[in-house]
């Protein structure tokens, strides 16, 4: 994996370490795309991670005199959770909502998406949508560029060694403005786009006036249905003109065959995306199916995000040791299950290996190691992880909580005495993995619906049962608190 693992305190400070390690270096900050990349081949030549995840004011979301900023440490959960991306960037929040799970969007940021450079990443749709731009940064200075401008290529940007993406910027949505985001995917979470659309109108009245139409996983890069967008100015939102443009924007597209769809089949959700997209604005019914209350399976304070500008902290921050550089032996010294850990081996590991191997704590498992399943759950610095997707550095100066200390006084955590009574248990492998799931939505809501269950568990993948048992495991946890067994 990686030779060198740098925690950096400033941007100074990691422009500095990228412009020394040059094309060896990678920032890291959720990690989620970059770690599998590296462990695929697809990113070779990688001998140092920058890790900025320390690095204060870089999770700010505000807006400035019209234009919305986000900062580089900005994650999929924070646009969920913020009520001016909801309000004033709609397709944005609906996009980040539908990436991963909540585990992999409390890691995942906005900016690790653009620079992965995906066509099917699902937020850089509606950030196209939305006219963005990104600010640049190196020791040599700053750039701004449009997003559009951005990509030359499947995983290919114009982002040269040394440069850092420090500013995402793009206009509020107006008042005469609506907005909408369609995925088309092989199942309900955890799945990526076989094709998405974002589209953002302005209206007057009936009439749209301006119209932007982008589409991802259809074409090398994101790109915008040009045709389609001068076709819909001036004319109403009728059946007639929906059905021509979404025939104009699947004429747009030129997508593959792959082991997940076939290009015909692309072409057609093309058609039927931006169909469904254009038909919800007009009948105002864009957010059907977005959670007023979403679950983040983040604890109190965790969220980052929610400060108005770039000097907001990352939730977390004070509790993380000061800027440090990991090589083979450097020691990791860290808090699990509020017992203090030392290790001097395990820094090119990922965070599930080191708490398996090196601290001997087995209930975590690996099921995946692609963030897939959520077998290897664990909350880290307060929001619950894939491990699996954390180098094992980024636990120096960190809190984590396993399976093992989730509950308190040598007494079982509720929700697994309702396991045990529930009979939610089959082979148990996935098991600590619903739990810790399960824990961290009663503590985040003591009392959750259905629906919020559901949401909670879209991260964990269970091979034996039909998650019933699961479900109402969790629900009669909901009545008890910690401490006291099931009747």
């Amino acid at each position: 994996m990686w030779r060198e693992y740098v925690q950096t305190s400033s941007i100074n400070d990691t422009l500095k370490t990228l412009q020394e390690r040059g094309d060896r270096a990678r920032i890291v900050a959720g990690a989620t795309d970059l770690l599998l990349e590296m462990e695929r081949g697809v990113r070779r030549g990688i001998s140092t991670l920058v890790d900025v995840t320390r690095v204060a004011g870089l999770n700010g979301i505000w807006i400035d005199d019209g234009v919305i900023h986000l900062g580089p440490l900005v994650t999929h959960n924070d646009c969920v959770a913020s009520k001016l991306i909801r309000d004033s960037a709609y397709p944005l929040a609906r996009a980040a909502w539908e990436v991963g799970a909540p585990q992999i969007r409390n890691r995942g940021t906005i900016a690790g998406n653009l620079i992965t450079a995906s066509p099917a990443n699902d937020t850089i749709t509606p950030l196209m949508a939305l006219g963005a731009s990104l600010s640049l940064r190196s020791v040599k200075g700053e750039r701004s560029v449009p997003l559009s401008e951005f990509y030359t290529g499947v995983r290919k940007t114009i982002l040269e060694p040394g440069e850092m993406l420090v500013d995402i910027s793009f206009p509020a949505m107006s008042e005469d403005q609506r907005g909408a985001f369609v995925k088309i995917a092989l199942r309900r979470a955890q799945a990526i786009s076989l094709v998405n659309a974002a589209i953002v109108l302005t209206l007057k009245g009936k009439v749209v006036e301006r119209a932007s139409i982008a589409l991802g996983a259809v074409a090398p890069t994101i790109i915008r249905a040009a045709e389609a967008e001068r076709f819909l100015t001036g004319k109403a939102l009728t059946k007639t003109t929906i059905s021509q443009v979404a025939a104009l924007a699947m004429a747009a597209s030129v997508p593959i065959d792959d082991i997940r769809s076939s290009a015909s089949y692309r072409r057609e959700m093309v058609r039927v995306s931006v169909s469904r997209a254009l038909a919800a604005i007009r009948d105002q019914h864009e957010r059907e199916g977005f959670p007023l209350n979403p679950v983040l399976l983040a604890g109190p304070g965790a969220v980052r995000g929610r400060g108005r500008g770039p000097s907001s902290v990352e939730a977390g921050a004070a509790r993380l040791a000061p800027a440090s550089v990991h090589t083979p032996g450097t020691p990791i010294q860290t808090s699990i299950n509020g017992k203090k850990y030392s290790f001097t081996s395990g820094h090119d590991k990922t965070l599930l290996r080191l708490l398996r191997e090196e601290a001997g704590l087995t209930g975590t498992k690996e099921g995946c190691a692609e963030g897939e399943c959520g077998a290897c759950t664990v909350f880290l610095d307060g929001n619950a992880v894939m491990s699996c997707l954390v180098p094992a550095p980024r636990a120096h100066g960190a809190e984590i909580v396993t399976i093992e200390g989730l509950g308190e006084q040598g007494r079982l955590h509720p929700l697994q005495e309702a396991f045990i009574q529930d009979a939610a248990v089959q082979c148990g492998y996935c098991t600590p993995g619903f739990i810790m799931s399960g824990a961290k939505l009663l503590e985040e809501r003591p009392h959750p619906s259905r629906d919020e269950i559901g949401q909670a568990l879209t991260g964990n993948l269970c091979r034996c049962t039909g998650y019933y048992k699961i479900i109402q495991a969790v629900e009669d946890a909901s009545h008890l608190p910690v401490g006291e067994p099931l009747p």
